[in-house]
């Protein structure tokens, strides 16, 4: 009987029989895999804290022992994300920045997070390099130091929490302790997860190294439903996905990031359907500008490191989506939205220094009404060119006029 996680309820759970939802990994899989989890990953500290070198097995083996020795058993470990893609199907599209851990285990009290949180920055000590005095350190200032963020949910189907380590190109080593999540993916492409205990316990007890004859049974599951559908999406670069209105934010940034990527959308009908669902729920989670400005900021922050060539074509795809599908707000507050991104927008051209030259920029401005008078005739409408025009619907009837 193999441990798997229920894809209704998402607990840590057993089944039985043949699964669809299920594959064995392939020897170049397995490759990729060993790959991900020997490498060492560099954690970076802020101010003059010095740096990590973390290999996630590592990382994996010294929080299981010491939840274990703490009573909190762990059920069994799994890579999940893009890092589980990549394995998967090397030229995803997707690429992988952050390296997602599941830990799997009964957690169902505020004690037992607290816990978890404690057992994590006591990790941390085990990587400090030598010579390093460790006894004056303590767990806030490791925290401070070393944690990206710390997110932790209870309700009453989803008890988990995610505790990321900082790394400063953008692959931050995130460990995520679940005891409950009913719902594990946004899109079919980003719903596989990869069963870790075999390949963690061949690491411990082989003596000899793997390969193409030897090499342990690696379990791979999608979450979203049968494997081999969703590896074909990921193959063919396809967007599915359903009830998005499940998803805190509706999944909207994420599909806007795989259109950017090009990837499109396996049923065009039905997506922009499910798009407006994605609009509706994302302005639900966010509803005013700073909420929706500091989400923003936050997702182009961390997807987006390296890359920071790529944010105006994102955001002029969200741009794009928000506009054709918000039927949740109202004038102004759509307007709002579509000036924050368009805003963002232009600041991510001028952070290229791509920017063209003022000659070239359209400013838009509402005219009052006594502009129209005789006596503003010194007012006039400059021939130029724009670089970034908003777009808003055909039914609104304000006049925007160009001015220099």
């Amino acid at each position: 009987m193999e441990k798997s996680v229920d894809s209704g309820r998402g607990e840590c759970s057993s089944s039985d029989g043949e699964n669809s939802h299920l594959s064995v990994l392939n020897w170049e899989q397995v490759q990729r895999l060993d790959a991900i989890l020997t490498e060492s990953i560099p954690i970076h500290g802020r101010w003059n804290f010095p740096t990590l070198e973390m290999k996630p097995r590592d990382i994996v083996n010294a929080v299981r022992s010491r939840m274990e020795e703490h009573k909190i058993p762990v059920q069994e470990v799994r890579l999940n994300g893009s890092a589980a893609s990549h394995v998967l199907h090397e030229d995803s599209g997707l690429g992988y920045k952050d390296l997602d851990l599941i830990f799997c285990a009964n957690l169902k009290e505020e004690a037992d997070f607290q816990t978890v949180k404690n057992i994590v920055l006591d990790c941390l000590l085990d990587f400090l390099p030598e010579g390093v005095n460790k006894d004056k350190i303590t767990p806030l200032t490791l925290k401070e130091a070393y944690v990206q963020k710390m997110v932790k949910v209870c309700t009453e189907s989803d008890h988990w929490s995610l505790i990321s380590l900082s790394n400063n190109r953008g692959k931050n080593v995130e460990l995520k302790f679940v005891g409950s999540l009913r719902r594990q993916f946004e899109f079919s492409v980003d719903s596989f997860q990869i069963r870790l205990d075999s390949l963690l316990l061949f690491y411990e007890c082989s003596e000899n190294p793997m390969a193409r004859t030897f090499h342990p049974t690696i379990v791979g599951e999608s979450v979203y439903g049968p494997f081999g559908q969703a590896l074909e999406h990921l193959r063919r670069r396809l967007i599915c996905t359903r009830r998005p209105e499940e998803i805190r934010g509706g999944g909207l940034l994420k599909y806007c990031h795989l259109l950017a990527r090009g990837f499109r959308a396996a049923s065009p009908e039905a997506m922009r359907s499910l798009e407006r669902y994605m609009c509706s729920r994302f302005f639900i989670d966010f509803p005013d500008v700073a909420e929706q400005r500091r989400k923003l900021e936050s997702y182009l922050q961390s997807h987006f490191v390296g890359r920071e060539e790529r944010r105006y074509e994102y955001l002029s795809t969200l741009h794009g989506v928000v506009s054709q599908s918000t039927v949740c707000l109202m004038g102004h507050e759509r307007r709002q939205a579509l000036g924050l991104i368009a805003s963002l927008a232009v600041r991510a051209l001028a952070e290229q220094n791509a920017l063209p030259s003022t000659a070239n920029v359209t400013c838009y401005y509402q005219p009052a009404p006594y502009v129209a008078d005789a006596g503003f005739g010194n007012y006039y409408v400059a021939q130029v060119q724009a670089v970034y025009a908003p777009h808003y619907p055909p039914h609104h009837s304000t006049q925007w006029l160009p001015c220099t």
